[in-house]
């Protein structure tokens, strides 16, 4: 899914990555992490931000995502600080979690935020092969 997607559609959108991106995909079987590093070789890094730090910090104190996945939450700063329109994740636990994206969209917006829409590539994919014509 995600293969095809990256093949067939990433071309359509303007796409960024974050540090917290690259660390987790470094992680791994090494031949298949210099893989996935050097797909994202060329894409764009958003800058960590005091804003985004700062936004983690209420994210975190919140509740709605653990502090143990601060990662987590760092995804969504950078991404809500950056004006991203779309956040797109494989993370159902703390990210992709509509009961959790409704009060993160709260949040956000008493920070004077918007959060971006939190797509996940099976949501993604549906554009492909609807519109693959």
């Amino acid at each position: 899914m995600t293969r095809d997607w990256w093949e067939f559609k990433r071309h359509k959108h303007e796409l960024f990555t974050s540090q917290i991106v690259l660390d987790e995909i470094a992680v791994g079987e090494k031949a298949m992490a210099n893989l996935r590093l050097k797909t994202l070789a060329e894409i764009p890094v958003l800058d960590a931000t005091i804003e985004a730090a700062e936004l983690t910090r209420k994210i975190l104190a919140s509740g709605l995502v653990p502090k143990k996945a601060d990662a987590d939450a760092a995804h969504i700063a950078l991404a809500t600080v950056h004006q991203m329109d779309i956040l797109l994740t494989w993370n159902f636990r703390h990210i992709a979690n509509v009961e959790i994206q409704a009060r993160l969209r709260r949040l956000v917006k008493t920070a004077g935020c918007e959060l971006p829409t939190i797509s996940t590539m099976e949501e993604m994919i549906g554009e492909l092969y609807e519109h693959n014509d």
